[in-house]
């Protein structure tokens, strides 16, 4: 087996041992690393969101950072800021890195800091650089930003603005697990408690930039490139599809972000492929019309509709 697919795999093993019943926020987790995006969570307390960001970053054994967004939040805390340090008797101004300086960012409930706040992870999120007091800073190599948001609790939120939405190269919704699930997670955590616990070896951070590099090697027909298209232009046009609803469903489309759909382990990427991430890739690109939001029609739905009207070349 190829080396490198060898050690993402057991990553991914590694994962799946830890987080129980979310096997495709694992998978979705994956995908953003080895495509080097963002990946925003929404799900209820209690769905794993924290925990598998840190078996990720224990996996790889890289540096976790994490920021629990409040409305008094400030920019400095997220990006750090220039303080005042006295040196060789000269007070001089050094810069002092803030959590997003690390390889892996949690930004707990981002949308419950104001916009300025929000905006502040902007230039991490597509730069990977953060520019303060007119200095810029190169973030880590491997750096991934992985937002979470409450779908409960709305009250006093800011909701995240389109341009920080298509930030996110996909977004995940979770629900609790099923009873089985919850019966393997109790299981876990007793086990977990017990002292000297084998753990599994590190896996090699270089193992990821590897894989982007051999991602770049699959090959995408000029079918399924022009079913991807397809599909983004059917967001962005409903009315091309008179037979459906989606002209009354739709207000905004997708932007050519959403064009980045495949990642699979084959070296060829088939209609299937696009198909398992669409999802995620386009439910926070779409702006649903008042009238499917009077009529409780969510995103799924529409991306359900849009695969169901767009053929395969």
């Amino acid at each position: 087996m190829n080396p490198t697919l060898e050690s993402i795999l057991q990553l991914k093993k590694q994962m799946e041992a830890s987080v129980v019943g979310q096997q495709h926020m694992v998978d979705t987790l994956l995908v953003a690393l080895l495509t080097n995006g963002n990946v925003l969570l929404e799900g209820l307390p209690g769905t794993a969101k924290t925990r598998s960001i840190k078996s990720l970053a224990a996996a790889l054994q890289v540096d976790l950072g994490r920021v629990q967004f409040t409305p008094d939040l400030l920019p400095s805390d997220v990006t750090g800021t220039e303080v005042y340090q006295d040196v060789d008797g000269k007070p001089t101004l050094t810069f002092q890195p803030g959590p997003v300086f690390n390889n892996l960012l949690l930004a707990d409930e981002i949308n419950r800091s104001p916009a300025k706040v929000q905006a502040a992870l902007l230039e991490a999120m597509e730069e990977r650089q953060i520019t303060v007091a007119g200095k810029t800073y190169q973030l880590p190599d491997l750096f991934m930003v992985l937002a979470t948001q409450n779908p409960v609790e709305q009250e006093g939120t800011y909701p995240l603005p389109e341009a920080q939405m298509d930030r996110f190269i996909m977004k995940i919704n979770l629900d609790y697990p099923d009873a089985e699930a919850e019966e393997q997670i109790i299981k876990m955590v007793r086990s977990e408690e017990k002292p000297n616990q084998e753990k599994a070896d590190p896996i090699d951070p270089k193992c990821i930039f590897d894989a982007r590099e051999q991602l770049r090697d699959i090959h995408c027909s000029d079918a399924v490139l022009k079913y991807i298209v397809s599909i983004v232009v059917a967001t962005r046009q409903p009315e091309l599809y008179p037979d459906s609803s989606l002209s009354e469903w739709v207000a905004v489309g997708s932007s050519p972000r959403a064009t980045i759909a495949w990642l699979n382990g084959k070296d060829f990427v088939d209609p299937d492929d696009v198909r398992k991430v669409v999802h995620g890739v386009l439910r926070h690109r779409l702006i649903l019309s008042y009238d499917a939001l009077a009529e409780g029609i969510s995103s799924d739905r529409v991306i359900n509709e849009i695969l169901s009207q767009v053929a395969v070349a």
